[in-house]
């Protein structure tokens, strides 16, 4: 794979740093986002001459134009953008809380269109241009409690999926990954079991491996995968029976 000027936001943790390493090793040239600076230098140090440290907190749209200008000043074009940034807070229906699916959907979807916003121009220069997005396989399938992450993400899904239509006579690929789980600190949260879980050194690799390719989607693990989609397919009964099956007992709501 030939050297590529790539922005990846999300780096400092979890599947954006192993991404990053996985990228430098193999040659790139990356301008690291992330709110924490000091993982960004830290690899900048490691890689002389290959990095852009460009912290900044992405649900700021000013902050995102900010970094988007650096790259234009530096680089003057991206080849590809890996919007890989993301949280993740689970819902209490009991106590519905509105303002925590702001502040997800603020992070996962308004936060990457911000990036996407800055980007296109620079893409719009690059050679081979590649738009990337970092979703979920929970789009495959509603889970409890994953109200805000879920919806979050899907909106991300047809973001990108409808950006593909409208991008291809520009020649820019978009590309969605789709990842069961991985084994990162925001994983490492759940209280619940996470079957077929990757270490983020393979989810990385993964990802990295197939990113010249230019594919659709990229998911892994496949048997996860086929058994989220199976799922996913049943009549709407059935999946509300498994869903409950799945969730935790009810709370009663306190007065």
């Amino acid at each position: 794979m030939n050297a590529r000027r790539i922005w990846l936001t999300g780096a400092s943790s979890g599947i954006g740093a192993a991404l990053a390493e996985e990228l430098l090793q193999n040659g790139h040239q990356l301008a690291l986002s992330a709110r924490r600076e000091e993982p960004l230098q830290t690899l900048a140090a490691r890689f002389p001459g290959q990095v852009l440290v460009l912290p900044g907190d992405l649900t700021e749209p000013a902050q995102v134009h900010a970094i988007g200008a650096t790259i234009q000043r530096e680089w003057g074009a991206l080849d590809c953008v890996i919007l890989n940034a993301g949280t993740c807070e689970y819902l209490d229906a009991a106590h519905f809380d509105a303002a925590l699916i702001e502040r997800v959907v603020r992070t996962n979807l308004l936060a990457p269109a911000h990036c996407i916003e800055a980007a296109l121009p620079l893409l719009r220069q690059g050679d081979r241009p590649q738009l990337v997005g970092v979703g979920s396989s929970v789009t495959f399938l509603a889970l409890p409690r994953a109200e805000a992450y879920g919806a979050s993400k899907a909106g991300l899904r047809y973001l990108l999926e409808s950006l593909r239509i409208d991008l291809a006579d520009e020649g820019i690929a978009v590309t969605l990954v789709s990842p069961g789980f991985v084994d990162t600190p925001l994983t490492r949260q759940n209280d619940f079991p996470m079957p077929m879980r990757w270490p983020v050194e393979r989810a990385a690799r993964h990802i990295a491996e197939r990113l010249d390719q230019q594919p659709l989607e990229i998911t892994f693990p496949g048997l996860f995968i086929l058994i989220l989609k199976a799922l996913g397919g049943l009549p709407a009964g059935l999946r509300l029976a498994l869903g409950r099956r799945l969730a935790r007992p009810a709370k009663e709501p306190q007065a």
